[in-house]
Order: C-alpha cells, then structure tokens, then sequence
C-alpha cells in the first residue's frame, strides 16, 4: 500500500461551514441596524447617542479586559453586538450612564468572569438590562413619544405594556378588539399609515369573510408606539431576521416555539385578567406590543446561551414563552421577555444532558 503524505489526522470537527464569529456577529449587526435606525427617527437623535455611549462603553470594557488578560478579542464582534442590543433594550430618554453602567456589566461580570465568549451562562445584554431595571426602575420605565405623531415632544409614563398592567386599558375579547380608542384618549392618536392599511386590509381581506381589523395594530407592527429604541419596529427586526434563517445563522426551533407557546398561552388566559373568560386573549397585541419580536429572534437564539440539540431548543422556546405569559399575565412587570430568557439560560446545561443525541454507533441504555 503506498504511503499518502496529504493524510492529515486532526481534532474534530472535520466538516466546516465556512462562517467565523466575526463574521456571523457582522451579519447579526448589520440586519439590526434598520430597527435601530427607525428607533433614531422616531425618537430623536438622543437616541442615537444612547446606542453609541453603550456600544462604546461595551467595546471599551472588553478592551481594558483584553489589557489585563493579554489577550485581544475585539475582532470578534461580540463586545458591538453586545453594546448594540443593551442600547436597543433602553428607553430613548434614558440617563447615558444607564446604559453604559449596563455594557459594563454585561461584559465585565457576566461575559469575562466564566471567562470571555464562549463560557457565558446567560446573555450578556439581556443580564445587563436586568441589572440596571431593578437598579433604575423609574428612568427605565419611563417613554418618549414618537416624533411621527406629529405632536411636541413629551414624555409619557407607561407604555402600551404599561397601561395594561396598570389596570387602564382592558383589552376586548378576540384577536382583532383593538386598544386605538382607549391610547387615543391618552393621547396615543392613530396615524394615518394605521388607517390606511388598516382600511385595505379589512376591504380586500378581512370584510369578505365577516371580520374586521380594529385600528392600532399596524402601527404596533411597524412601530409607531412608545418602548425602547430597538424593539418597538416589529416589522425590521422580522424582515432582518430573514436573512439570519436563509444563512442558517439562527434556526426555526426557538422563535417559532417560544412566540407559539406564549400567543397559545395569551390565547387560552389571557383574557382573564379582564374577564372575558378563556379563549379571549388578544394575541396580536402581546406580540407586537413590546420586545417580544427583538428577545425572540435576536437574544433567545443567542448560541452560547441556547442549547444545541433541535429538540432542547424547542424545549427551550417553550418555557420562555411560559414564563414570560406568566410574568406579563400575573408577574408586577408589564414585559417578561428579559427575565423569562435569562431564566432559561439557567436550565440550558440541563436540557442539553436530557437531550443529549445517542453517539453513532451505540444503543441507548434502558431506564428500566
């Protein structure tokens, strides 16, 4: 047999797909950057310097790190993704040091403490929000009025969320019983996008077959409500997400499962808090009117964070969307998406050894 010199022996994995970190952090960047920018136009150009002073905070942080440990990672693109996503979770009227204290822990404490990318027990952005949450819970739950309202500038106390849990909007039963009449008597006006596409949605689609869509909805979807910089657009972070799921960045299992099982969930209970009874949760509402879409899609999916196996990322949207139904339903916060992920986070090793697939080559043992 002759000797083949080109045989190389190495370590696995022996197939590769050809993507980096740097490069599936650039895609996940790029693709959120609409979201951002729409969250800039409506809310003033402060918040753009809110995204900039977390994003730089973030980079420096993991700069001053690298120092200390001799070590140089910033090429990854984790610490911008991870400034980014912690300036999209902040009001727009938000202190700047807020969000920077927030990038700092999120990359000092809860990235570099297991030890840097890759050792992360829970998502550094999501745990950074949380942090400054229960440490500033006035500034951030306070909201700016969008611009394309056409009103002046001004500062509401609740958002859309926020008016639910505190009692002030009861939301119908149904999916399409809309909360336009009562935000417009808080001066939450309907625009003329929402009633234009709402009025060619309900001509050509909805009235043929005996329903109609109650104002308020599309500009739940497309943004024109009050939250925080980056999540409010519904509609960019789901057309960007598009190109993540053709390159097989992130994958069906997780966004599909956690915002089926909470809109089943709001479905069957959540028109109880208003007593309308079972089955008369407003679905469209609860998905559009919060981070529900940015923390599905972006954060939940988070690979260091998530587990590996398709069956433990199923289980896995499942409890999110559990628990942030539960904390949105019967918890004291009108949002739920931080806690319910981070919580999960928790049980990701578990999952990951309960489904844990059987090598190659062997029989799984009986449990009998």
């Amino acid at each position: 047999m002759e000797k083949n010199d080109n045989l190389l022996i190495t370590v696995s994995p022996h197939l590769h797909s050809g993507s980096s970190t740097a490069g599936i952090m650039t895609a996940v960047i790029l693709v959120l950057l609409p979201a951002g920018a729409w969250g800039v136009y409506i809310f003033g150009a402060y918040s753009l310097v809110v995204i900039l002073a977390a994003v730089l905070a973030s980079v420096l942080t993991e700069l001053i790190i690298n120092r200390l440990l001799g070590t140089f990672t910033l090429n990854d693109g984790s610490a911008v993704l991870t400034g980014l996503l912690v300036g999209y979770n902040m009001p727009p009227s938000i202190p700047i040091y807020i969000p920077v204290v927030a990038s700092i822990f999120a990359i000092a404490v809860v990235k570099h403490t297991f030890g840097g990318l890759g050792r992360n027990w829970m998502n550094p952005a999501l745990a950074g929000r949380v942090f400054v949450m229960f440490s500033w819970t006035g500034p951030m739950t306070t909201w700016l009025v969008p611009k394309t309202w056409g009103l002046a500038d001004a500062v509401t106390g609740a958002s859309p969320l926020g008016f639910v849990k505190a009692g002030l909007l009861n939301l119908q039963s149904g999916t399409v019983a809309g909360p336009a009449t009562f935000l417009a008597s808080k001066g939450y006006p309907v625009t003329g996008l929402d009633t234009a596409v709402t009025g060619w949605i309900n001509g050509h689609l909805l009235e043929p077959i005996g329903t109609t869509l109650a104002n308020g909805y599309v500009d739940l979807f497309a943004g024109n409500i009050p939250g925080c910089i980056g999540e409010v657009s519904a509609l960019l972070l789901i057309l960007g997400s598009v190109f993540l799921f053709f390159k097989k960045i992130i994958t069906w299992e997780i966004p599909l499962t956690y915002l089926a099982s909470f809109s089943l969930l709001i479905w069957i209970f959540g028109g109880l808090p208003f007593g309308n009874g079972f089955f008369k949760g407003n679905i469209l509402f609860n998905l559009f009117a919060g981070g529900l879409i940015l923390g599905a899609l972006f954060m939940a999916t988070d690979m260091v964070t998530s587990p590996v196996t398709s069956r433990g990322m199923i289980i896995f949207g499942v409890g999110a969307g559990f628990l942030t139904f539960l904390i949105r339903t019967y918890g004291s916060f009108p949002e739920g998406i931080s806690l319910a992920i981070i919580i999960m986070n928790m049980f990701v090793p578990l999952i990951d050894r309960l489904t844990k697939p059987v090598k190659f080559g062997l029989v799984r043992e009986s449990k009998a």
